[in-house]
Protein backbone atom coordinates (compact mmCIF):
# COMPACT_ATOMS: atom_id res chain seq x y z
CA UNK A 1 0.00 0.00 0.00
CA UNK A 2 2.75 2.43 0.97
CA UNK A 3 4.62 1.72 -2.29
CA UNK A 4 1.46 2.31 -4.33
CA UNK A 5 0.79 5.56 -2.45
CA UNK A 6 4.37 6.71 -2.98
CA UNK A 7 4.30 5.88 -6.68
CA UNK A 8 1.02 7.72 -7.15
CA UNK A 9 2.16 10.74 -5.19
CA UNK A 10 5.46 10.97 -7.08
CA UNK A 11 3.71 10.63 -10.43
CA UNK A 12 1.19 13.35 -9.53
CA UNK A 13 3.83 15.82 -8.37
CA UNK A 14 6.44 15.07 -11.00
CA UNK A 15 4.07 15.05 -14.00
CA UNK A 16 3.76 18.81 -13.83
CA UNK A 17 7.53 19.22 -13.65
CA UNK A 18 8.52 17.19 -16.72
CA UNK A 19 8.58 20.25 -18.95
CA UNK A 20 10.74 22.25 -16.58
CA UNK A 21 14.00 21.88 -18.48
CA UNK A 22 13.22 22.79 -22.05
CA UNK A 23 11.16 25.96 -22.05
CA UNK A 24 13.37 28.71 -20.70
CA UNK A 25 14.96 30.28 -23.74
CA UNK A 26 12.19 32.82 -24.24
CA UNK A 27 12.81 34.15 -20.74
CA UNK A 28 16.34 35.02 -21.75
CA UNK A 29 14.90 37.00 -24.62
CA UNK A 30 12.47 38.69 -22.25
CA UNK A 31 15.27 39.71 -19.96
CA UNK A 32 17.22 41.04 -22.91
CA UNK A 33 14.28 43.21 -23.76
CA UNK A 34 12.78 44.17 -21.10
CA UNK A 35 18.96 34.74 8.15
CA UNK A 36 22.29 36.93 7.90
CA UNK A 37 25.81 35.72 8.62
CA UNK A 38 28.90 37.88 9.05
CA UNK A 39 31.41 35.33 7.76
CA UNK A 40 31.42 35.66 3.99
CA UNK A 41 31.76 32.51 1.93
CA UNK A 42 32.88 32.72 -1.70
CA UNK A 43 32.28 29.52 -3.66
CA UNK A 44 32.13 30.95 -7.18
CA UNK A 45 34.36 29.56 -9.95
CA UNK A 46 36.77 28.11 -7.46
CA UNK A 47 38.23 25.79 -10.08
CA UNK A 48 38.99 28.52 -12.58
CA UNK A 49 42.69 29.20 -12.75
CA UNK A 50 42.29 32.48 -14.63
CA UNK A 51 39.83 34.12 -12.23
CA UNK A 52 42.56 36.18 -10.59
CA UNK A 53 43.04 38.11 -13.84
CA UNK A 54 39.34 38.72 -14.45
CA UNK A 55 38.54 42.24 -15.66
CA UNK A 56 34.96 41.99 -14.35
CA UNK A 57 34.01 40.65 -10.92
CA UNK A 58 30.31 40.26 -10.08
CA UNK A 59 28.87 39.29 -6.70
CA UNK A 60 25.98 36.83 -6.58
CA UNK A 61 24.12 36.49 -3.29
CA UNK A 62 21.40 34.16 -2.05
CA UNK A 63 19.88 33.05 1.26
CA UNK A 64 20.48 29.30 1.06
CA UNK A 65 23.38 27.13 2.26
CA UNK A 66 26.31 25.88 0.19
CA UNK A 67 24.68 22.44 -0.15
CA UNK A 68 21.32 23.77 -1.33
CA UNK A 69 20.02 23.43 -4.90
CA UNK A 70 20.22 27.20 -5.30
CA UNK A 71 23.94 27.15 -4.67
CA UNK A 72 24.49 24.25 -7.06
CA UNK A 73 22.83 26.28 -9.80
CA UNK A 74 24.80 29.37 -8.84
CA UNK A 75 28.09 27.46 -9.07
CA UNK A 76 27.06 26.10 -12.48
CA UNK A 77 26.36 29.67 -13.61
CA UNK A 78 29.68 30.96 -12.25
CA UNK A 79 31.65 28.16 -13.88
CA UNK A 80 29.99 28.65 -17.27
CA UNK A 81 30.54 32.42 -17.16
CA UNK A 82 34.22 31.84 -16.46
CA UNK A 83 34.52 29.26 -19.25
CA UNK A 84 32.64 31.29 -21.84
CA UNK A 85 34.62 34.44 -21.04
CA UNK A 86 37.98 32.64 -20.80
CA UNK A 87 38.30 33.84 -17.23
CA UNK A 88 37.56 37.48 -18.07
CA UNK A 89 34.37 37.53 -15.94
CA UNK A 90 34.39 36.13 -12.42
CA UNK A 91 31.24 35.43 -10.41
CA UNK A 92 31.76 35.45 -6.65
CA UNK A 93 29.03 33.54 -4.81
CA UNK A 94 27.87 34.61 -1.33
CA UNK A 95 25.41 32.07 0.15
CA UNK A 96 23.87 31.96 3.63
CA UNK A 97 22.37 35.48 3.44
CA UNK A 98 25.89 36.95 3.54
CA UNK A 99 24.72 39.90 1.43
CA UNK A 100 21.45 40.13 3.37
CA UNK A 101 18.02 38.53 3.24
CA UNK A 102 15.81 38.38 0.15
CA UNK A 103 14.44 41.87 0.71
CA UNK A 104 17.91 43.31 1.37
CA UNK A 105 19.26 41.85 -1.84
CA UNK A 106 16.27 42.99 -3.89
CA UNK A 107 16.85 46.51 -2.62
CA UNK A 108 20.55 46.09 -3.37
CA UNK A 109 19.76 45.15 -6.96
CA UNK A 110 17.65 48.28 -7.34
CA UNK A 111 20.37 50.49 -5.86
CA UNK A 112 23.17 48.78 -7.76
CA UNK A 113 24.97 47.61 -4.61
CA UNK A 114 24.25 43.92 -5.37
CA UNK A 115 25.08 42.59 -8.84
CA UNK A 116 23.15 39.31 -9.09
CA UNK A 117 20.81 37.48 -6.73
CA UNK A 118 18.47 34.52 -6.54
CA UNK A 119 15.18 35.87 -5.20
CA UNK A 120 11.88 34.11 -4.63
CA UNK A 121 8.44 35.58 -3.85
CA UNK A 122 9.69 38.63 -1.95
CA UNK A 123 10.20 40.39 -5.28
CA UNK A 124 6.42 40.77 -5.34
CA UNK A 125 6.82 43.40 -2.61
CA UNK A 126 8.53 45.63 -5.15
CA UNK A 127 6.49 45.00 -8.30
CA UNK A 128 2.76 44.34 -8.53
CA UNK A 129 3.03 42.31 -11.74
CA UNK A 130 5.08 39.76 -9.80
CA UNK A 131 2.44 39.87 -7.05
CA UNK A 132 -0.09 38.31 -9.41
CA UNK A 133 2.14 35.24 -9.75
CA UNK A 134 1.87 34.69 -6.00
CA UNK A 135 -1.87 33.93 -6.07
CA UNK A 136 -2.53 30.33 -4.98
CA UNK A 137 -3.97 28.14 -7.74
CA UNK A 138 -3.27 30.75 -10.40
CA UNK A 139 -1.47 27.82 -12.02
CA UNK A 140 -2.75 24.26 -11.67
CA UNK A 141 0.40 22.62 -13.06
CA UNK A 142 4.00 23.41 -13.85
CA UNK A 143 3.06 23.26 -17.52
CA UNK A 144 0.59 26.10 -17.01
CA UNK A 145 3.23 28.11 -15.17
CA UNK A 146 5.71 27.70 -18.02
CA UNK A 147 3.11 28.51 -20.67
CA UNK A 148 2.63 31.90 -19.03
CA UNK A 149 6.08 32.75 -17.76
CA UNK A 150 8.00 31.73 -20.88
CA UNK A 151 5.47 33.30 -23.21
CA UNK A 152 4.32 36.84 -23.99
CA UNK A 153 2.94 37.44 -20.49
CA UNK A 154 6.28 36.51 -18.95
CA UNK A 155 8.08 38.90 -21.28
CA UNK A 156 5.64 41.63 -20.28
CA UNK A 157 6.26 40.99 -16.58
CA UNK A 158 10.06 40.93 -17.01
CA UNK A 159 9.95 44.19 -18.97
CA UNK A 160 7.75 45.82 -16.32
CA UNK A 161 10.09 44.75 -13.51
CA UNK A 162 13.06 46.14 -15.42
CA UNK A 163 11.35 49.46 -16.16
CA UNK A 164 10.01 50.05 -12.67
CA UNK A 165 12.81 48.70 -10.49
CA UNK A 166 15.96 48.40 -12.55
CA UNK A 167 16.03 44.66 -11.85
CA UNK A 168 16.69 42.49 -14.90
CA UNK A 169 15.25 38.98 -14.71
CA UNK A 170 17.83 36.75 -16.38
CA UNK A 171 15.70 33.62 -16.00
CA UNK A 172 13.22 31.76 -13.80
CA UNK A 173 14.25 28.67 -11.85
CA UNK A 174 11.71 25.99 -10.97
CA UNK A 175 11.21 25.05 -7.31
CA UNK A 176 8.30 22.68 -7.77
CA UNK A 177 4.82 22.83 -6.23
CA UNK A 178 4.20 24.03 -2.69
CA UNK A 179 2.63 21.43 -0.40
CA UNK A 180 1.38 21.66 3.18
CA UNK A 181 3.05 19.73 5.99
CA UNK A 182 1.13 19.42 9.25
CA UNK A 183 0.73 17.60 12.54
CA UNK A 184 -2.62 16.17 11.42
CA UNK A 185 -3.96 14.96 8.07
CA UNK A 186 -5.53 17.42 5.64
CA UNK A 187 -8.11 15.90 3.30
CA UNK A 188 -10.17 18.92 2.26
CA UNK A 189 -10.34 22.67 2.63
CA UNK A 190 -12.51 22.10 5.72
CA UNK A 191 -9.41 20.84 7.51
CA UNK A 192 -7.79 24.27 7.06
CA UNK A 193 -10.20 25.95 9.46
CA UNK A 194 -8.27 27.23 12.47
CA UNK A 195 -5.05 25.55 11.31
CA UNK A 196 -2.06 27.41 12.74
CA UNK A 197 0.18 27.57 9.69
CA UNK A 198 3.29 29.54 8.82
CA UNK A 199 3.26 31.15 5.37
CA UNK A 200 5.63 33.66 3.76
CA UNK A 201 5.05 37.39 4.04
CA UNK A 202 3.21 37.62 0.71
CA UNK A 203 -0.11 39.44 0.59
CA UNK A 204 -1.80 37.22 -2.02
CA UNK A 205 -1.07 34.12 0.01
CA UNK A 206 -2.16 35.75 3.25
CA UNK A 207 -5.55 36.64 1.75
CA UNK A 208 -6.21 33.21 0.26
CA UNK A 209 -5.13 31.26 3.34
CA UNK A 210 -7.33 33.50 5.46
CA UNK A 211 -10.26 32.80 3.13
CA UNK A 212 -9.62 29.09 3.60
CA UNK A 213 -10.12 29.68 7.32
CA UNK A 214 -6.52 29.10 8.35
CA UNK A 215 -4.90 30.94 11.25
CA UNK A 216 -1.96 31.96 9.08
CA UNK A 217 1.10 33.65 10.52
CA UNK A 218 4.43 34.83 9.15
CA UNK A 219 7.83 34.21 10.72
CA UNK A 220 11.41 33.75 9.58
CA UNK A 221 12.30 30.31 8.29
CA UNK A 222 14.76 29.77 11.15
CA UNK A 223 11.84 29.96 13.60
CA UNK A 224 9.65 27.39 11.85
CA UNK A 225 11.19 24.14 13.13
CA UNK A 226 11.20 25.12 16.83
CA UNK A 227 7.72 26.64 16.49
CA UNK A 228 6.40 23.35 15.09
CA UNK A 229 8.26 21.41 17.76
CA UNK A 230 6.78 23.53 20.55
CA UNK A 231 3.25 23.60 19.11
CA UNK A 232 3.26 27.34 18.42
CA UNK A 233 2.21 26.44 14.88
CA UNK A 234 0.87 23.18 13.45
CA UNK A 235 1.81 23.44 9.81
CA UNK A 236 3.90 25.11 7.14
CA UNK A 237 3.97 25.02 3.35
CA UNK A 238 6.86 24.93 0.89
CA UNK A 239 8.29 22.92 -2.02
CA UNK A 240 9.55 19.48 -1.00
CA UNK A 241 13.33 20.11 -1.27
CA UNK A 242 13.01 23.22 0.87
CA UNK A 243 11.20 21.66 3.82
CA UNK A 244 13.16 18.41 3.49
CA UNK A 245 16.46 20.26 3.91
CA UNK A 246 14.98 21.86 7.04
CA UNK A 247 14.13 18.40 8.48
CA UNK A 248 10.49 19.42 8.86
CA UNK A 249 9.54 15.74 8.54
CA UNK A 250 10.82 15.28 12.10
CA UNK A 251 8.09 17.52 13.53
CA UNK A 252 5.35 17.25 10.87
CA UNK A 253 4.40 13.71 9.91
CA UNK A 254 1.74 14.58 7.32
CA UNK A 255 2.13 16.01 3.83
CA UNK A 256 -0.97 17.22 1.98
CA UNK A 257 -0.58 17.10 -1.78
CA UNK A 258 -2.25 20.48 -2.31
CA UNK A 259 0.04 21.79 -5.08
CA UNK A 260 -1.45 25.20 -4.33
CA UNK A 261 1.35 27.21 -5.88
CA UNK A 262 4.00 26.43 -8.47
CA UNK A 263 7.11 28.03 -7.13
CA UNK A 264 9.94 29.84 -8.85
CA UNK A 265 13.15 31.67 -8.11
CA UNK A 266 14.10 34.68 -10.17
CA UNK A 267 17.71 34.80 -11.28
CA UNK A 268 17.94 38.57 -11.19
CA UNK A 269 20.64 41.09 -12.03
CA UNK A 270 21.00 44.76 -11.32
CA UNK A 271 20.58 46.63 -14.59
CA UNK A 272 23.28 48.99 -13.33
CA UNK A 273 25.77 46.12 -13.37
CA UNK A 274 24.40 44.64 -16.60
CA UNK A 275 24.65 47.94 -18.46
CA UNK A 276 28.35 48.25 -17.61
CA UNK A 277 29.10 45.06 -19.54
CA UNK A 278 30.01 44.97 -23.21
CA UNK A 279 27.52 43.44 -25.63
CA UNK A 280 29.64 40.28 -25.81
CA UNK A 281 29.82 40.04 -22.02
CA UNK A 282 26.04 40.46 -21.79
CA UNK A 283 25.59 37.56 -24.22
CA UNK A 284 27.85 35.42 -22.04
CA UNK A 285 25.79 36.23 -18.94
CA UNK A 286 22.55 35.36 -20.73
CA UNK A 287 23.90 32.10 -22.16
CA UNK A 288 25.32 31.00 -18.81
CA UNK A 289 22.02 31.89 -17.11
CA UNK A 290 20.13 29.76 -19.61
CA UNK A 291 22.43 26.77 -19.09
CA UNK A 292 22.32 27.14 -15.31
CA UNK A 293 18.51 27.27 -15.44
CA UNK A 294 18.29 24.02 -17.40
CA UNK A 295 20.71 22.36 -14.97
CA UNK A 296 18.89 23.69 -11.90
CA UNK A 297 15.47 22.62 -13.13
CA UNK A 298 16.73 19.10 -13.82
CA UNK A 299 18.31 18.85 -10.38
CA UNK A 300 15.14 20.15 -8.70
CA UNK A 301 13.10 17.39 -10.33
CA UNK A 302 15.60 14.71 -9.28
CA UNK A 303 15.98 15.93 -5.69
CA UNK A 304 12.22 16.36 -5.23
CA UNK A 305 11.74 12.72 -6.19
CA UNK A 306 14.50 11.49 -3.88
CA UNK A 307 13.37 13.60 -0.91
CA UNK A 308 9.75 12.46 -1.16
CA UNK A 309 10.77 8.81 -1.39
CA UNK A 310 12.97 9.09 1.70
CA UNK A 311 10.29 10.83 3.78
CA UNK A 312 7.65 8.21 2.98
CA UNK A 313 9.85 5.11 3.16
CA UNK A 314 12.26 6.04 5.95
CA UNK A 315 10.95 9.01 7.96
CA UNK A 316 7.43 7.82 8.81
CA UNK A 317 5.66 10.52 6.81
CA UNK A 318 2.09 9.96 5.59
CA UNK A 319 0.88 11.60 2.38
CA UNK A 320 -2.72 12.65 1.85
CA UNK A 321 -4.25 13.51 -1.50
CA UNK A 322 -6.93 16.04 -0.55
CA UNK A 323 -9.88 17.08 -2.64
CA UNK A 324 -8.53 20.38 -3.96
CA UNK A 325 -11.78 21.52 -5.59
CA UNK A 326 -12.79 23.39 -2.44
CA UNK A 327 -9.36 25.03 -2.22
CA UNK A 328 -9.56 26.16 -5.84
CA UNK A 329 -13.13 27.45 -5.59
CA UNK A 330 -12.29 29.79 -2.72
CA UNK A 331 -8.95 30.87 -4.21
CA UNK A 332 -10.67 31.73 -7.49
CA UNK A 333 -13.11 33.96 -5.62
CA UNK A 334 -10.29 35.86 -3.91
CA UNK A 335 -7.95 36.11 -6.91
CA UNK A 336 -9.68 38.72 -9.13
CA UNK A 337 -10.49 40.90 -6.13
CA UNK A 338 -6.87 40.81 -5.05
CA UNK A 339 -5.62 41.52 -8.58
CA UNK A 340 -7.98 44.49 -8.85
CA UNK A 341 -6.83 45.85 -5.48
CA UNK A 342 -3.24 46.07 -6.73
CA UNK A 343 -4.18 47.47 -10.13
CA UNK A 344 -3.37 44.27 -12.03
CA UNK A 345 -6.79 42.93 -13.01
CA UNK A 346 -5.93 43.21 -16.71
CA UNK A 347 -2.80 41.10 -16.20
CA UNK A 348 -4.76 38.54 -14.19
CA UNK A 349 -7.39 38.31 -16.94
CA UNK A 350 -4.67 37.99 -19.57
CA UNK A 351 -3.21 35.03 -17.68
CA UNK A 352 -6.65 33.41 -17.44
CA UNK A 353 -7.12 33.90 -21.18
CA UNK A 354 -3.69 32.41 -21.91
CA UNK A 355 -4.65 29.34 -19.88
CA UNK A 356 -8.01 29.03 -21.64
CA UNK A 357 -10.15 29.79 -18.61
Amino acid sequence: MKKRMLAGMMAFIMAGMLTACGSSSSVSEAAKSGEDKENKTNTGSAEDGNSGSASVVLKLGHIQSESDLWNLGAVKFADRVSELSNGDIKIEIYPNSTLGGDRDMAEGLMMGTVDISLIAGVLSNFDDTISVLEIPYLFRSNEEFEKVIYGDVGKEIAAHVLDTSGIRILNWWERGPRLITSSKPINSVEDMKGLKIRIPEISAMEQVFSAWGAAATTMSWSEVYPSLQQGVIEAQENPIPFFYSGSIYEVNKYIANTNHKYEYVTMAMSDTAYSKLSEEQQKIIMQAAQEATEYENQETKRVTEENLKDMVENQGVTVTDPDISGFIKIADEVAPKYAKSIGQLDLYNKIQETLGR
